[in-house]
């Protein structure tokens, strides 16, 4: 009997605690002030698995076709770019602004801080979840309610080369006949 109190009061208590934090104002939900330290681990942690997860069955086409590379190239200009950057960017308006900051594409995933991306498949895989699905809170689109899959493995294939390529290179690749 004395456990199910003292499990009621925890319920309650923690209730108690989540409606303060809800209701009092006193979680600042400004993108100009970052997280602390604990949430930003608990968010980053909850995000690298659950995209890890999801992505671990998704089967990888053949991402070296040139044909994939040029279609890529005109649609991460167009939605990508003005937040993952194009080489020889360092920042933009929309990268600066968005919290948490997005990845700039590039440069190779190991210059990531935080997190370990894995071999090219488990890479290519999880890149494409994340165009498809896209991630809550973060400002990334859900690619998928409007690309078909073919599409978003373009963009895919054109992430794996962008950090190869020079300014010229991007520019040619992504210009529109």
């Amino acid at each position: 009997m004395k456990i199910l109190k003292l499990l009621l009061l925890l319920v309650v208590l923690g209730i108690a605690v989540a409606a303060t934090a809800i209701y009092s104002g006193i979680v600042n939900v400004a993108a100009d002030e970052p997280h602390s330290d604990l949430v930003y681990w608990l968010l980053e942690e909850t995000r690298e698995t659950s995209i890890k997860k999801a992505a671990e069955n998704i089967e990888v086409p053949d991402l070296v076709d040139p044909e994939l590379l040029l279609s890529g190239g005109v649609d991460y200009n167009f939605m990508c770019a003005s937040c993952h950057l194009k080489p020889g960017q360092k920042e933009s308006d929309m990268s600066v602004g968005l919290y948490p900051a997005p990845p700039n594409l590039t440069i190779a995933a190991q210059s990531h801080e935080g997190h370990e991306h894995g071999d090219d498949a488990q890479k290519a895989r999880q890149n494409f979840w994340v165009i498809k699905h896209g991630i809550k809170a973060s400002g990334m689109p859900a690619w998928g309610k409007t690309h078909d899959d073919k599409r978003i493995w373009a963009m895919v294939a054109f992430i794996n080369r962008l950090p190869t390529l020079t300014p010229e290179q991007y520019q040619i690749i992504t210009a529109i006949e």
